[in-house]
């Protein structure tokens, strides 16, 4: 596997074509959150098939967002996340309505899927962690008042702060090492009188 540096990808349509179904936005995650899997390996993780997961790697594969992990040998296909951000950026899809849904889909699918694994660590999987974990994890809210350039700078300034520790403890391993979600929620709020 070559080192390259990470960089933001803009999805276009057919990216985003390709993480409108939930099970790829799975694997996706599972390639970042494990490292490399194969087909067999990731039907284990997701209890699908291996025909299935085998299926679905090629449609991601399809579209550069995973790829097949070079020199390593076996009998199965090695598949990994290539390093580097991805952006469901508005300007790659144009002003094409269907273009514009199928945007909608994929990021839908990609935040329900975040959402749905949040939900389940604060509501059950918390129970089952040490007191040294439970302590570790957060779920914090903090409504500030700022403009749009306000927000985008705090936003850079987290994401380099996400990013350092990301590079800082790359390929740390141990027993007590595990992957870890680094997350953060901003959006503006409605206006007074806006509220459904």
């Amino acid at each position: 596997m070559t080192e390259e540096s990470p960089t933001t990808r803009v999805l276009d349509t057919g990216a985003l074509r390709a993480l409108a179904h939930p099970l790829r936005v799975r694997i996706l995650d599972l390639l970042s959150q494990e490292g490399p899997q194969t087909a067999s390996t990731l039907a284990a993780l997701t209890g699908e098939s291996s025909g299935s997961t085998s299926y679905h790697l090629r449609m991601l594969a399809r579209h550069d967002l995973v790829r097949e992990v070079e020199g390593r040998a076996g009998r199965e296909r090695w598949w990994e996340r290539p390093r580097g951000r991805i952006s469901f950026g508005d300007e790659s899809v144009g002003d094409s309505p269907a273009a514009r849904a199928v945007l909608q889909v994929a990021v839908a699918e990609y935040h329900r899927a975040r959402f749905q694994e949040m939900f389940d660590y604060f509501t059950r999987g918390a129970d089952a962690e040490s007191e040294e974990w439970r302590d570790a994890s957060v779920s914090s809210t903090t409504t500030a008042h700022l403009t749009a350039a306000q927000m985008r700078e705090l936003a850079e300034r987290m994401d380099a702060l996400f990013s350092e520790y990301a590079e800082r403890y790359r390929g740390q391993t141990g027993e007590d090492v595990r992957a870890v979600s680094l997350r953060a929620d901003m959006f503006p709020l409605p206006r007074r009188g806006e509220r459904s």
